[in-house]
C-alpha cells in the first residue's frame, strides 16, 4: 500500500482548483460519494486501496476542507456526500452544529483514545499533526522564537512571517484563541498580526518553500510538511519545525477526521470506508507516507517525529471547534483573510 509521494506531485496539485471528482471501482452507481478535504496526492492511493480491497466503488471530491463543508451545507439534503473527511477537525465540528452528522457506532470510535474523536460521536480522528512554527535555520535557532504564538503580533516580527489563512490548521487555531481568550481579544491579536505585514500564501508547501529561501523568517504550519521536504532535499533544507511544548495555544494539537452525513445513502459502505482508516495497516500508511501521527493505540510513530507524549497541548477539547464561520468572519474583519 506504500507509496511515495514527490514534491513535484504535491506542488502541482496544492496549486490547482477545487472540486476534482475521481473515481475508482468501475462505474459510478450505488458507489460512496467520498467528500475529501485532503490532498488527492497524499491519500488518493489509499482510498483506491480501499477500493481494491472492499469492491466497495468510490467517487471522491477532493478541495479544500473548510470550503467542502460549507458547500455541504449550502446543498442541503440535495448533497450527494457519504462521507466527510477531513484535516480540519473545525469543519466537522460546524456541519455537528448545523446537525448535518449521524452517530458512529462505539466499536469504531473507540478505536482511538477520547481526546480524538467527538464527545458525541459524530466524527472520529484519523490522524494527527500538531502546530508549529516553521523557521529560517540561517537567521535564527529555537532559542531565538517566542515561546508563545500570541508573540508574533508584536512589531519585531513586521513583514517576517508568513501565515496560510485558508488551509487546515489557521482557521482551527484562531477558534481555538477564541475559546481561551474571548473573541475580543482574538480580533485585536489578529489585527495586530496583520499590522505586521504578514505575507499571505494560498498553500502551506509555498509557505515552506519561502521560509526555505529566507525570504521570510516563520510560518505557521502543521509539522508534517517539512519532513516531505526533507525527504527529499536532505539535512541542507533550511527550514525546520519549533514545536511549542509549553501547553501554548498556537501548539494546539489537532486530528483529520472523518464523519458520516445524514444524506448517506449507503451507511454500511460508509462504516466500512472509516473502519479501514482506522486498521493498523492505513494508520502506518499515514504514519510513513505523510509524517502524520497514528491515533490508533499500539502503531509506532515515524521515527523521524517528536514523541506525542513530548507535546504538552493547550488540553482543549476537540469537539468544542465548532465556531467555524465565526472564525472566518473574524480572520475577514481582521484582514487576515480576503
Amino acid at each position: 500500500m506504500r507509496s511515495r509521494i514527490t514534491l513535484v506531485s504535491l506542488i502541482a496539485l496544492a496549486t490547482t482548483g477545487l472540486g476534482l471528482l475521481t473515481a475508482c471501482g468501475g462505474g459510478d452507481d450505488g458507489a460512496l460519494t467520498i467528500y475529501a478535504g485532503r490532498s488527492q496526492t497524499l491519500v488518493h492511493p489509499l482510498l483506491e486501496q480501499f477500493s481494491k480491497d472492499t469492491g466497495i466503488k468510490i467517487n471522491v471530491r477532493y478541495g479544500d476542507g473548510t470550503d467542502l463543508a460549507l458547500g455541504i451545507l449550502e446543498e442541503g439534503q440535495n448533497s450527494p456526500a457519504d462521507i466527510y473527511y477531513t484535516q480540519d477537525v473545525g469543519a466537522l465540528g460546524a456541519l455537528k452544529a448545523a446537525n448535518r452528522l449521524q452517530t458512529l457506532p462505539d466499536d469504531i470510535l473507540n478505536k482511538v483514545p477520547e481526546g480524538y474523536r467527538s464527545s458525541e460521536g459524530y466524527w472520529v480522528g484519523v490522524s494527527g499533526r500538531a502546530r508549529v512554527m516553521v523557521y529560517n535555520t540561517d537567521d535564527l535557532q529555537p532559542a531565538d522564537l517566542p515561546t508563545s504564538a500570541l508573540d508574533y503580533s508584536k512589531p519585531e516580527w513586521r513583514n517576517r512571517i508568513g501565515v496560510v489563512p485558508r488551509s487546515d490548521g489557521f482557521p482551527e487555531f484562531v477558534t481555538a484563541l477564541r475559546l481561551i481568550k474571548g473573541d475580543e481579544f482574538a480580533l485585536q491579536w489578529l489585527k495586530d498580526l496583520r499590522s505586521n505585514n504578514p505575507k499571505l500564501f494560498p498553500n502551506n508547501l509555498s509557505a515552506l518553500q519561502t521560509v526555505a529561501n529566507n525570504e521570510i523568517d516563520v510560518a505557521f504550519l502543521n509539522h508534517y510538511y517539512l519532513y516531505r521536504f526533507l525527504e527529499e532535499r536532505g539535512e541542507g533544507f533550511e527550514a525546520r519545525n519549533y514545536f511549542f511544548k509549553n501547553g501554548d495555544v498556537g501548539g494546539i494539537f489537532l486530528v483529520s477526521g472523518a464523519a458520516i452525513l445524514d444524506t448517506a445513502k449507503n451507511r454500511e459502505a460508509a462504516e466500512q470506508f472509516i473502519e479501514y482508516l482506522l486498521t493498523n495497516e492505513s494508520q502506518q500508511y499515514f504514519t510513513h507516507n505523510t509524517y502524520e501521527y497514528p491515533l490508533v493505540p499500539g502503531v509506532e510513530t515515524n521515527i523521524d517525529l517528536p514523541p506525542i507524549e513530548s507535546l504538552k497541548t493547550t488540553g482543549i477539547d476537540l469537539s468544542d471547534l465548532t465556531d467555524l464561520q465565526g472564525s472566518l468572519d473574524l480572520m475577514r474583519e481582521a484582514g487576515i483573510l480576503p
